[in-house]
């Protein structure tokens, strides 16, 4: 077919040679013109092809680029979410370092959560400071909320902290105003409840009074922490509970499932 026309097309260019220009053009125009539009339509699926495998790389390209993008902003927003959590935990401890709460003569080790109990206790942790830096077993540890426990081993660059959710743990507390004195003691399984035990009976402890560390000293006995760390508050204290078991629930100020930044207390007296 395209060689009839091929050879058609010659027969009209030599009928139509001596009328001038004009009718040359018209003429290869007419024979011509349907082949044009046949070959557009034939190549028409092909080029539609084409231009969608362009779109389709040019999208892929945007879409990695906007993901490249999107993951760096986020990475930026944790750690700008990050750095700020960690400024707030360390305004905290500069503000219980300069409340007055922890008496003088003690050096500050602050150093970094890096391992966390596996156990439902959430009994102890390791941070990131050691012998190294100054930090001896039986230092006291706080947050900037209040204790969270005492060093129970250290090597030369890390130490093992026991917190006071610790079965193990015994912390003599008093209430303040009430003036009741006890021995935190952990409730199993809750490290948000502990209990403030063998209180005196005879004084009323209400709920929302503060308790901190009492803190003595006898004939060579201490009791392993400086007076008046701030430890947590009293949440569950009816008086049927204080008369018959004398003690009262107390929820510490210090978040002892989400530790992070912590402090050490070397040196000083700790009575």
């Amino acid at each position: 077919m395209l060689a009839l026309l091929v050879v058609g097309s010659f027969v009209l260019l030599t009928i139509t040679y001596g009328r001038g220009s004009d009718g040359l053009q018209r003429g290869v125009s007419a024979v011509f013109s349907p082949v044009e539009s046949v070959t557009d339509r034939a190549l028409k699926p092909a080029r539609d092809l084409i231009n969608w495998f362009d779109k389709t790389f040019d999208a892929r390209g945007e879409n990695s680029k906007l993901r490249t993008e999107l993951e760096a902003a986020r990475e930026q927003g944790v750690g700008a979410q990050t750095a700020l959590a960690e400024n707030r935990e360390l305004r905290k401890l500069l503000g219980l370092d300069r409340s007055g709460a922890i008496p003088a003569g003690y050096d500050f080790v602050t150093g970094r959560v890096t391992v966390r109990s596996p156990i439902v206790w959430f009994s102890d942790v390791m941070i990131d400071v050691g012998s190294g830096d100054g930090v001896a077993v039986e230092d006291p540890v706080v947050n900037g909320d209040g204790l969270v426990g005492t060093v129970t081993a250290v090597t030369g660059s890390s130490a093992k902290v026991t917190l006071i959710a610790d079965h193990s743990s015994a912390v003599s507390a008093k209430v303040v105003p009430a003036g009741s004195q006890g021995v935190i003691k952990p409730t199993v399984g809750d490290p948000g409840d502990l209990i403030l035990d063998f209180i005196d009976s005879t004084k009323r402890v209400g709920v929302g009074q503060a308790v901190v560390t009492a803190g003595w000293r006898s004939q060579g006995l201490y009791s392993g922490f400086p007076p008046n760390l701030p430890i947590g508050e009293v949440t569950k204290a009816s008086i049927e509970e204080q008369e018959a078991q004398q003690q009262v629930h107390v929820e510490p100020y210090a978040d002892l499932r989400n530790l992070d930044l912590l402090q050490v207390l070397t040196g000083g007296s700790r009575g």
